[in-house]
């Protein structure tokens, strides 16, 4: 069971809270806040996960074992595995979010050796020469980086070591089970709860070979999806990855914004949650002496969002990680550009978006302008209005709309 001492929403974006998740006997303290997934909500998945891991870690062959859990989230299962005798535990998330909250977690808990938190996609940021005795996977909803998961955790594992997979079936919890059974050559389903799943599978001295289907030139971390994109006279290519927000087509949301861009030259700009950074290129193309800089929580959306600057040849910006614009609150801008999430996994969050707009006013000089693109149902006029004390209607489409504000 999760608690929020604080409540499952703060007004305060920024502050972290602490939940309370008990597992078997004990109690564990997470962090958790706003935009990271399960916030202010129980998640069957992942405590069965824990829960697995304990028993897993129970066993003769497996006892003492080095476990890897991705993505690691609150931290949770990785804070379980290191207080059950795991010989050491290593964590990553491509989400900074996750990966702070899994640091935050194992300090609460004065959980402080033999575990190692990293940022970035399954075991891409691990030791090339790590072997694990356990894996744990949260199941991810997005078919490619899932099964990015399921095959660094067959690359990872020993002959005799166990990949847990568990999630809720609406995220593709079946589907990855069938998966991990193609890979390890059997799997079993050793529990269910509320519409999610838990899934062991040992892995064999000889690995089967894999299927068709589970083969993708995007397994390769190198290998990037090419957009070609062209607007305001302006043509370039758009790198994306699997998992990166639209990454198989510029979005409709995007290429109305983009069309309404209005850079003048030298300003300088932000673009806040910037994907593979269609905005955010378009914007240095536009201002040409000016800065530009994008950020995104997703490492991956940034490592693509740098390789579409270089593709184009712009010098004059580049894209850091950060919890909404958290990485540059010192800094100033003249125009802040965003087409912010409003999902946290399955779950509507719209705490995201608002908190897009209370950051882009804080690092707006005066004078300075707010472009903001949202499905045309969500209320974010008010928020706008409440912030800036304005709000322009700039484009009101079908689909979506565009708001605009200047701060005061």
């Amino acid at each position: 069971m999760t608690d929020a001492r604080d409540g499952s929403r703060s007004l305060d974006y920024r502050r972290w809270q602490r939940g309370r998740i008990v597992v078997g006997s004990r109690a564990y303290g997470v962090a958790t806040k706003s935009g990271l997934a399960a916030h202010g909500h129980d998640d069957p998945g992942t405590l069965m996960l824990a829960e697995a891991v304990v028993a897993a870690l129970g066993r003769e062959a497996t006892a003492g074992g080095v476990v890897v859990s991705m993505p690691s989230g609150n931290g949770l299962v990785g804070a379980v595995a290191a207080t059950h005798g795991a010989a050491a535990v290593w964590m990553t998330d491509r989400n900074v979010i996750g990966a702070e909250a899994s640091r935050r977690t194992l300090e609460q808990m004065e959980i402080t050796t033999g575990v190692d938190v990293r940022l970035g996609h399954g075991a891409g940021p691990l030791p090339a020469d790590l072997v694990a005795d356990i894996v744990a996977i949260r199941v991810v909803p997005e078919r490619l980086p899932m099964q990015q998961l399921l095959h660094d955790a067959r690359r990872l594992l020993r002959p005799g070591g166990i990949c847990l997979v568990a999630g809720a079936n609406a995220e593709g919890a079946k589907t990855a089970a069938r998966a991990l059974q193609q890979m390890f050559g059997s799997a079993h389903v050793i529990a269910q709860h509320s519409s999610h799943r838990l899934v062991s599978a040992i892995r064999p001295e000889s690995l089967p070979p894999l299927p068709p289907e589970l083969e993708s030139e995007y397994l390769e971390p190198h290998r990037f999806h090419e957009i070609p994109v062209a607007v305001q006279g302006f043509q370039f290519t758009l790198f994306t990855r699997p998992g990166v927000f639209s990454w198989e087509h510029l979005d409709e949301a995007s290429a109305v914004l983009s069309e309404l861009l209005d850079v003048s030259l030298g300003e300088r700009v932000l673009d806040i949650g910037c994907g593979a950074g269609a905005l955010g290129t378009l914007a240095a193309w536009q201002s040409r002496t000016g800065e530009v800089v994008m950020v995104d929580a997703d490492v991956e959306s940034v490592r693509c969002a740098n390789r579409t600057l270089q593709a184009a040849g712009l010098s004059n910006a580049s894209a850091v990680v950060s919890d909404i614009a958290s990485a540059v609150l010192d800094q100033r801008f003249d125009v802040v550009v965003a087409n912010p999430p409003f999902h946290v996994g399955k779950h509507t969050d719209l705490e995201v978006p608002r908190q897009f707009i209370r950051d882009a006013f804080e690092v707006l000089r005066p004078g300075g302008r707010l472009r903001i693109v949202a499905n045309r149902t969500l209320p974010y006029e008010g928020v706008v209005q409440d912030a800036f004390g304005q709000v322009q209607t700039l484009h009101d489409g079908r689909r979506f709309k565009v708001l605009g504000a200047v701060k005061p």
